[in-house]
């Protein structure tokens, strides 16, 4: 086997793993956007009803929360959600093709958003004319 099928076969294989990487990451991404989403659409709705109550600027804030346990319950949750790093589980896939987009520039090469490598025509050296 040559070099030349040696080199083939490998940036097969890395494509072949980095491809089934983004792929396995895809279906867990859309769940936790899924749950970003809901969980962010009950805030949304809890606050706009905690905002519109008269008596949330009548009573002390402790005591307007109290009253509003929809809307204290969604917020806690989404806090703890960005707590745990909701923010990175989202965005999994774009994470890891670009870092692996910056270790391929390093050999002329990139890759899509599903792992797809993509070969760069080689440059010329830049001569520098004194």
């Amino acid at each position: 086997m040559s070099l030349d099928q040696t080199v083939c076969e490998d940036l097969k294989a890395f494509e072949r793993r980095l491809t089934e990487v983004i792929s396995s990451s895809q279906p867990a991404t859309l769940r936790w956007r899924i749950i970003l989403g809901s969980i962010s659409i009950c805030t949304a709705i809890g606050a706009w009803y905690w905002l519109t109550d008269p008596n949330t600027s009548a009573v002390p804030f402790t005591q307007s929360l109290w009253n509003h346990p929809f809307f204290t319950v969604a917020s806690f949750l989404l806090v703890i959600l960005f707590m745990m790093g909701i923010h990175r589980r989202v965005i999994a896939p774009s994470i890891i093709t670009q870092r692996a987009r910056n270790v391929l520039g390093d050999f002329n090469m990139s890759c899509d958003d599903t792992g797809k490598l993509i070969l760069k025509p080689t440059r010329p050296p830049h001569l520098h004319e004194t």
